[in-house]
Formats: C-alpha cells, sequence, structure tokens
C-alpha cells in the first residue's frame, strides 16, 4: 500500500475539482480525503497500490476539464491501517 498527501494550486477551487477527484479516487478503488484549503489550494490524501495511486497522482497533474492547476506538492505517508472509503468536504 501507498499513501500519499497532494497540495494542488491552480484554478482548482469551483471548478468541480473536489467531486471530480472523488470520482476518480473510487474508479481506482483509493481510499482518502479532499477538502479546499482557505488559501485556494485543494488538498487531499489518498491510499492505496501503488500503480492506483500513481495514477490519481497523474490526474491531479491537470484535474478536471475547467481546472488550471499550477503544481502538485506530493508528500509520502505512512498507510493508515484502517482507511476506509473516500471522504470530501462537500
Amino acid at each position: 500500500m501507498r499513501r500519499v498527501h497532494l497540495t494542488i494550486a491552480g484554478i482548482v477551487q469551483g471548478v468541480g475539482f473536489r467531486w471530480n477527484a472523488r470520482q476518480q479516487a473510487l474508479g481506482l478503488g483509493l481510499g482518502g480525503w479532499v477538502r479546499n484549503r482557505a488559501d485556494g489550494r485543494v488538498e487531499c490524501e489518498v491510499q492505496g497500490p501503488p500503480p492506483a495511486v500513481a495514477a490519481f497522482i497523474a490526474w491531479a497533474e491537470h484535474g478536471p476539464r475547467h481546472a488550471e492547476v499550477e503544481s502538485v506538492e506530493v508528500e509520502e505517508l505512512a498507510p493508515l491501517a484502517d482507511e476506509d472509503g473516500f471522504r470530501g468536504d462537500d
């Protein structure tokens, strides 16, 4: 298992980023969460098989259709034993 924390900057709020991130994560079988930050960025954590996590990171680098992603910071984390489902703050 692999777990990462992502911080995504650019035009990523108000463009459906969180909803699409949740759909991507669920489609890839990942657990975790996503939320908006007060500074205009979006952050999320995802956990699952390394190829699925890599696919999510690749998706986050461009996001949904109306997003304009400027950067994605990726921090490796220790996997959680009790990760269940994917949560969003919307």
